[in-house]
């Protein structure tokens, strides 16, 4: 398969002019993304390289003396602090002496990009003291909030390994990057490829400039002083008296001139409405991504992601899972891509497809923000994947012949649950991340938190069975021998003559919904399981989970029975850490709660309720016996006996940009 190495991602419309997406693509043999330090995938003992620290997606790090009490405002137990953006989803991950985060473009990093251009930004910073060492940028995509939601930023976690990096992008593609960016001085991709390195400059529209004057100097080998401005405004400051020529490509003009103490080259690009200016990227630009290869699943493999493209992506060996978040259009109503897939393979080196699936097909609810997990299975290896049709699947991760080669499903929702729009619905997709433990599987549903509370469901699954393994099958009067294709809206309409039975073929361990532990016959708020952002995270046989509503529910993972709940009193996005005896959870109102790591039902209190200042929606980590914790405009290192000096001003924001607080 062909690839493209960028797709000119959106241009300045200069002189008033709207601002338009530019849709070229430029093809070329793709970069091998080779380690440098020949240490493979090694990272050190204490890392954490991914979403929850591996393949198996189970929070729970080695951990030694960490801190159960911090104080941000005295700067007690904190090492450091770091501006993310204005809104933070993407959790930390932490490998080699280096830190990144998803965010947004709220802290301005980076000369060209002020705080006020939305952007997505993985942020990197230095294990040790929180110093910032560069960024990647993704422009937002012109279509708009259908595809790219204001403000949301980078809302998945990286993967690392070596000296690379791979990640899903706002933009909706796939992204192999070198971990050390510039600063190693070698520029690891592509070089002289204006597709691999080029960024695109832009700035205020000047108003003493139009479109017309600005075409006639590049015509008259020059640069216009609206030219001049816009360029200046963003941190690069040309000579007046900078020469312009004609390329091969028509309405093309390139220049070179110094920025610094080193020559550069630009490319202007001059098309209906609007003029793109280019600048090639290099070892010079020390506080950029240095890109290895680029997969713009969009344009190359026609999906259509719903609101954002947001997967953690995970890997074993040479090959790379990626969930491509295809989803519904900004009716909710259909999908514009029903046949775009949903599940990939790709080469980590190339960002060639190895296989791909779109078992999901028309049947999604929704969006696809699950994330893929990997194990070895009743001694088969397997890779999991949650659709937004609400089924979780596992394939063989090698394929079969080039195509995808399905080993179980299994539908997450009760068959006559429903799908209604307006958080009416009782049926679920899946946000949740397949966690593997003791060869089991533990998946819970959820949705969309704009859709708000709703009915949710905890499993635990046999991943040992084959084919379709669901708890019950829908039959159809009409032939009441075969059971019928699964339905996008509800599976079983009993209206319409179809019926339920149970499957024999069922791989359904247990099944949480919420226990009525005070006997009155009901399931009262706090004894329910209510829809889930959260992937839970189990230890010594007891499941934690948070759900939407706020609960944080302890269960059996043997057999699903609880051990108690506590209701947070604010709704939750995050998933539980649990490490050295206790289990953190962070909330919506910005307090991270902290429970004894016990079966116990006085363990329901809380030892410790701390306020991060700000809504935390990502999850806490621990690397190299350091916490880490993203709020929703801060990353904080947290050590005991640390001491973070003037923490007030440490904690203030840099830049003002979007709505941070």
């Amino acid at each position: 398969m062909k690839r493209s190495k960028i797709y000119w991602a959106s241009s300045l419309c200069l002189f008033g002019l709207a601002l338009a997406a530019a849709t070229g693509t430029l093809r070329s043999t793709p970069a091998v993304a080779k380690d440098k330090t020949g240490e493979g995938s090694k990272v050190r003992p204490g890392d954490w390289n991914q979403w929850a620290g591996g393949p198996a997606r189970n929070n729970t790090p080695e951990g030694k003396g960490i801190p159960t009490s911090w104080d941000l405002k005295k700067g007690t137990n904190v090492k450091w602090v770091s501006q993310l953006g204005s809104q933070t989803y993407g959790n930390p991950v932490i490998a080699n002496g280096k830190i990144w985060v998803g965010t947004n473009n709220g802290g301005g990093w980076i000369p060209r990009y002020p705080a006020k251009i939305d952007l997505g930004a993985l942020l990197c910073f230095d294990e040790k003291d929180g110093k910032f060492l560069w960024q990647h940028s993704s422009e937002k995509l012109p279509t708009g909030r259908v595809h790219d939601w204001p403000l949301q930023g980078i809302c998945a976690a990286p993967l690392v390994e070596g000296d690379r990096l791979w990640f899903v992008t706002s933009r909706g593609e796939v992204r192999c990057l070198d971990t050390e960016g510039f600063l190693d001085g070698e520029d690891d991709g592509i070089t002289n490829d204006w597709g691999t390195q080029a960024e695109i400059l832009k700035g205020e529209d000047p108003a003493s400039d139009q479109h017309g004057p600005a075409v006639a100097g590049f015509k008259a080998g020059k640069l216009s002083p609206g030219v001049l401005k816009m360029v200046g405004e963003r941190g690069v400051k040309l000579p007046a008296e900078t020469a312009v020529t004609a390329a091969k490509e028509p309405n093309t003009f390139l220049f070179t001139a110094k920025v610094g103490e080193a020559d550069r080259d630009f490319r202007a690009r001059v098309t209906p409405g609007k003029i793109t200016i280019e600048r090639h990227l290099s070892v010079n630009d020390k506080d950029e991504a240095d890109v290895i290869w680029v997969v713009n699943m969009m344009t190359e493999l026609g999906i259509s992601q719903h609101n954002m493209c947001s997967c953690s992506v995970t890997a074993i060996g040479d090959v790379l899972f990626v969930n491509t978040s295809n989803g519904v259009d900004e009716g909710h109503l259909e999908l514009p891509s029903p046949k775009a897939p949903t599940f990939l393979a790709m080469d980590k080196n190339t960002g060639k497809v190895l296989w791909s699936d779109n078992s999901p097909g028309a049947n999604v609810l929704h969006g696809q923000w699950s994330s893929p997990a990997y194990g070895v299975l009743g001694g088969v290896p397997q890779v999991l994947f949650g659709g937004g049709d609400g089924w979780l699947y596992s394939f063989d991760p090698k394929g079969e012949n080039g195509k995808a080669k399905l080993l179980w499903k299994f539908d997450c929702n009760p068959k006559k649950s429903k799908y209604l729009l307006g958080g009416r619905a009782t049926r679920n997709h899946l946000i949740a991340t397949p966690v593997i433990y003791n060869d089991l599987v533990y998946i819970a549903v959820g949705e969309d938190p704009e859709h708000g509370e709703g009915d949710g469901h905890l499993w635990c699954i046999d991943p040992k069975k084959r084919g379709d393994v669901s708890p019950t099958l829908v039959f159809n009067k009409a032939d009441p021998s075969k059971p019928i294709e699964h339905k996008r809206l509800q599976a079983c309409e009993e209206d319409k003559g179809d019926m339920e039975r149970d499957n024999p073929n069922s791989a359904a361990v247990w099944h949480y919904t919420g226990v009525d532990t005070n006997g009155n016959k009901k399931l009262d708020f706090e004894e329910t399981m209510h829809r889930t952002c959260g992937t839970v995270t189990i230890k010594d046989d007891i499941v934690y989970i948070a759900d939407f509503s706020g609960l944080v529910h302890a269960v059996d993972a043997k057999t699903g029975k609880p051990f108690w709940t506590h209701d947070m009193l604010a709704a939750s996005w995050s998933s539980a850490l649990v490490v050295d005896g206790h289990v953190f959870i962070g909330d919506e109102d910005g307090d991270v709660s902290i429970f004894k790591h016990s079966k116990e039902e006085d363990s329901a209190e809380p030892v410790a309720e701390i306020s991060m200042l700000n809504s935390v929606y990502t999850t806490p980590v621990v690397a190299n016996n350091i916490l880490y914790i993203a709020n929703k405009t801060h990353l904080f290192a947290i050590e005991k006996g640390a001491q973070l000096k003037d923490p007030a001003n440490a904690i203030k924001n840099r830049a003002s940009g979007g709505d941070g607080d």
